[in-house]
């Protein structure tokens, strides 16, 4: 006889006496509706007895994952994207020749610290 799971035989998971009052539908909520830089709306629901600064004014789009604000006409803006740089062009910004020299000495001095030489 094959059985699967913990559950009491007859049963189903999740039946029950349990209705929306036991889930909190029943409290009192506000619909606050949030707008992306692509025009998307999303609203999410608040209880109606938390202040009002209490609420976000920002959070993140579940459609696109962009910022999403509650002002319709001025959504956040989209980020810029920077363009794509090379680990070359990383190094060569980053450090000039007698920086790079120095550092290379330093750790070079540590080393041989270490080692008693």
């Amino acid at each position: 006889m094959a059985t699967g799971g913990n559950a009491i035989r007859g049963t189903r998971v999740g039946a029950g006496p349990m209705g929306e009052q036991d889930h909190g539908y029943h409290a009192d909520r506000v619909a606050v509706s949030y707008w992306d830089a692509l025009g998307n709306e999303t609203v999410r629901y608040f209880a109606a007895d938390i202040p009002a600064e209490e609420i976000p004014d920002t959070i993140d789009s579940p459609h696109s994952g962009l910022p999403a604000g509650r002002d319709k006409q001025h959504p956040p803006e989209l980020a810029k994207a920077e363009p794509y740089k090379t680990h070359l062009a990383y190094v060569k910004e980053r450090r000039t020749e007698d920086e790079a020299q120095q550092l290379l000495d330093d750790a070079l001095r540590q080393l041989r610290e270490r080692r008693g030489q």
